[in-house]
């Protein structure tokens, strides 16, 4: 690398800064209230609304903790367009536990205990 002297106005030179973008894991909260949505989609309530309806939860608690938990590899999901069609509504967002997922419902399980009489 040439440097550059004050005597030479045509010498350019840049300084670069790189920014790396670490990897930093996500830390997911897992909280009551993601062992209950991870335990109705375990009994098959595998639709937003339905997790809503039986939980009694808010659509602003269980929406965000949703995309949370997929973001987590806890859930994955999967749209309907074909019952959408049938039904003329928008289409759906089912979801299913992942083997991570069935893990970490485990120790929920074994964290807090209503879980475990809610299973099955």
């Amino acid at each position: 690398m040439r440097s550059c002297s004050t005597i030479e106005p045509s010498c350019e030179f840049a300084n670069y800064v790189v920014f790396y973008q670490l990897s930093m894991p996500v830390r997911l909260n897992l909280t009551y209230t993601s062992g209950l949505i991870l335990q109705m989609i375990a009994q098959g309530l595998s639709y937003g609304f339905d997790v809503i309806d039986q939980t009694g939860l808010p659509s602003g608690t269980v929406y965000p903790a949703l995309r949370r938990l997929e973001s987590a590899g806890l859930v994955d999901s999967r749209w309907d367009h074909k019952g959408a069609e049938k039904s003329g509504g928008p289409p759906r967002k089912y979801y299913r536990l992942t083997a991570l997922g069935r893990a970490r419902l485990e120790l929920l399980r074994d964290r807090y205990h209503l879980l475990e009489g809610m299973a099955r």
